[in-house]
């Protein structure tokens, strides 16, 4: 059997040698998708070592399905690399976890912000700690389970999306640098859709072939991510007021931490009038709220930018770099201008006004044509 997403001509991973002359680290949560591709690089010939990263206390979470991470996952992995054959490790990055994840999910909830742990433990634990340790195990190279792609272009390799568009996960990705991008490899990321992977789970005879999809943040098992908030961050929930656009005072609320930029349920009010949270005041514990259109906005300050065109951000020609931006990872790429801005941070302008956006959430950029992500940057407070 070969691999479904070669990377290269040469050979699967897109090194000039026998696989069997290749270390391969591969990135096991216990769940299908990482299993799989472990499995399958196992067989190829490759020299697979399996890595699983414990990332938090998971005692709340053992009985809890779909929480990634936990001691059942720790358990599933394990027994994929003993029916494949391939030495596999535990490692425990608790305390990286907690301060480079869940200490920034925390804080930025209480700034008023959105924040996407997902993407804090890609840029932080993930493709930072775990490819470290990667190489200090003489690695070629750390394969992951992410349903994308990585192309080798004319200027190096290239960030693409997952040839599944059901699939592709580009948005939790964006902040990959080019020298993690050269390290990493995605062998998933040019299958058809999750059907082909849970095929080779079970051709493999892999007991994860049927397993749910994660669906919660994993240190969130009930998803209550207020009273998590609370936990970290005793007296977190101070009171405040919520008040109408035009200043009025409609009513109050048990603390920021509560809500979310659009939210339109669970305010707590009674107003004649469907109204959304419009925007958070973490100054004056306020809650404002508006008419579903005074959330449009068509320009968007961004911060901590990664960017990954062929020329410097610095260079966008007169007017911004022309692409397609996303600023939420359930919505499609739209139209818009990407204009690079002192310090390093930048200004996306939307073609046409999106609603929702929000501090914390990322705006991830991408090619006018094709499937090549640009990189991205998080939305900052304007």
């Amino acid at each position: 059997m070969t691999l479904h997403a070669p990377v290269s001509a040469s050979d699967p991973l897109g090194f000039d040698r026998p696989a069997a002359q290749v270390r391969v680290v591969a990135a096991m949560s216990g769940g299908v998708d990482s299993s799989v591709v472990a499995a399958m690089l196992a067989r190829e010939g490759y020299d697979v070592v399996g890595v699983t990263l414990q990332l938090y206390d998971h005692g709340a979470a053992l009985a809890k399905k779909g929480a990634c991470c936990a001691g059942r996952d720790i358990h599933d992995a394990r027994r994929v690399a003993e029916a494949m054959g391939f030495p596999h490790y535990v490692l425990d990055y608790e305390s990286r976890f907690r301060e480079a994840v869940i200490d920034d999910f925390a804080d930025s909830y209480l700034a008023g912000a959105t924040p996407i742990p997902c993407v804090r433990c890609n840029e932080r634990v993930k493709f930072r700690d775990l490819l470290e340790t990667a190489r200090e195990l003489d690695a070629d190279c750390l394969a992951t389970g992410h349903y994308v792609q990585r192309i080798d272009g004319p200027n190096g390799p290239e960030l693409h999306r997952g040839a599944d568009p059901a699939r592709d996960q580009s948005y939790f990705l964006f902040a990959t640098t080019r020298e993690q991008l050269d390290y990493l490899r995605f062998p998933l990321g040019g299958f058809g859709s999750k059907a082909q992977t849970r095929a080779l789970a079970a051709e493999f005879g892999l007991g994860v072939a049927d397993k749910p999809d994660s669906q919660d943040i994993c240190f969130v098992p009930n998803g209550d991510y207020a009273s998590v908030i609370e936990k970290l961050r005793p007296g977190a929930a101070e009171p405040g007021e919520i008040v109408h656009l035009d200043g009025r005072v409609l009513g109050e609320h048990a603390g920021l931490i509560r809500f979310t930029i659009g939210q339109r349920r669970g305010l707590g009010i009674a107003a004649g009038e469907p109204l959304h949270v419009i925007r958070l005041d973490p100054e004056t514990r306020r809650v404002i709220v508006g008419p579903r259109e005074a959330l449009g906005v068509r320009r968007i300050p961004l911060k901590e930018v990664n960017w990954l065109g062929d020329a410097p951000l610095e260079a966008a020609p007169e007017g911004g770099w022309e692409i397609e931006a996303r600023v939420r990872s359930t919505r499609p790429p739209t139209p818009a201008r990407l204009r690079p801005l002192p310090g390093g941070g930048a200004e996306v302008e939307l073609a046409a006004a999106e609603q929702g956006v929000a501090p914390g959430q990322a705006c991830v950029f991408y090619a006018t044509e094709g499937t090549r992500v640009l990189g991205g940057g998080w939305i900052a407070r304007g």
